[in-house]
């Protein structure tokens, strides 16, 4: 029954949080400074797994 109790209590990995946090700043973001730099709505994720890898 540990297992199961240390499965489910596990901490996120370092990276998940990153993740989120620069999904985050990436909605954030107003329509112009997005048109700014040039991206889209659609390439949230990838941009966001990028920044959490760095």
């Amino acid at each position: 029954m540990g297992f199961v109790t240390e499965l489910f209590a596990r901490p996120r990995p370092q990276e998940e949080v990153r993740y989120r946090t620069a999904l985050a700043l990436l909605n954030a973001m107003s329509n112009a400074d997005r048109a700014d730099i040039g991206i889209k709505p659609a390439d949230f994720p990838r941009i966001a797994r990028e920044m959490s890898l760095r």
